[in-house]
């Protein structure tokens, strides 16, 4: 049973996502996406005018002469939200929680696949798999999936990106769309992220809030870490310490981008203090020069 204010929030989130989509993104994504999806069909005897990097080299090499793949487009696309659900995400400094600016951003891009008339599945995560939504169309579905980012409660608290990963590899074959929303608080995924990109088309959404990145001029504060709830006292008057937590915050977040770039994934950025449209806009100018 939901409690009496859900059903209110998910319809302001789906009145102020579905203006968005309508009025702006939607053209977007559909110039970004389209003909993205490409399924192999068969292999065939090399034929005058095939481009060289369609052979197929182990079949050709068993057969003695040139084999090419022949891929057929697909007619729809699967997207897959993979949304990080860990205790960190109950955190915002400024007006919004992580979690809320998740939630509005896995509306818009629902509401945006369901318009291109693709597939819109969903996999929360925290330190293991805590719900999965199979792909599927329509609005009911995208209200269910705004319902339950908004409303989940999860049994864990950490954060598990590699899992995530490795459970969309096992449940899906067929390429999808795959949108990463998470701040990435974690480690040990760039394995997973490896071997998941190979077939997917992964693209990773990092929320991040402003103090998160550099300390305010406070005294003596008492942190806590939402996923381990440990706590330190920290003397922010000290510009030593808040000069330490700034670079060790920056070569995290340098490592993150580093490896995305050697990997070919094109990530999107987003600030809790920020309006979230513009770096999604970025992105899909970015992707639609690039094809």
């Amino acid at each position: 049973m939901l409690p009496r204010d859900i059903l209110p929030q998910v319809r302001r989130i789906h009145i102020r996502t579905r203006r968005l989509v309508d009025d702006v993104l939607a053209g977007a994504y559909h110039s970004t996406f389209k003909g993205r999806g490409m399924e192999f069909d068969e292999v065939r005897e090399y034929m005058p005018g095939d481009e060289v990097r369609t052979i197929d080299w182990n079949v050709t090499a068993r057969r003695g002469q040139p084999y090419v793949k022949r891929y057929v487009e697909e007619r729809e696309l699967t997207v897959m939200l993979l949304v990080d659900l860990s205790a960190s995400g109950q955190f915002g400094s400024v007006l919004r929680l992580k979690t809320e600016i998740a939630t509005e951003l896995c509306a818009v891009l629902a509401w945006s696949a369901i318009r291109n008339h693709d597939k819109v599945g969903l996999i929360l995560f925290t330190d293991h798999i805590e719900k999965f939504l199979p792909p599927q169309k329509g609005r009911r579905h995208v209200l269910r999936v705004i319902r339950e980012v908004l409303y989940f409660q999860p049994q864990g608290r950490r954060t598990e990106v590699g899992r995530a990963l490795e459970y969309l590899h096992t449940i899906s074959r067929r390429r999808t769309v795959s949108f990463l929303v998470s701040d990435f608080l974690a480690s040990g995924y760039e394995t997973p992220l490896r071997i998941a990109h190979r077939r997917h088309d992964i693209i990773p959404i990092s929320i991040t809030d402003r103090r998160e990145l550099s300390l305010p001029r406070l005294g003596f504060l008492e942190l806590q870490d939402l996923e381990t709830g440990a706590h330190i006292v920290v003397d922010t008057a000290s510009s030593a310490v808040r000069e330490a937590y700034a670079q060790r915050r920056a070569v995290a977040v340098e490592q993150r981008r580093q490896l995305f770039q050697t990997l070919g994934i094109n990530a999107i950025e987003v600030r809790t203090d920020e309006p979230y449209i513009h770096p999604l806009m970025r992105f899909f100018r970015q992707r639609e020069r690039r094809r």
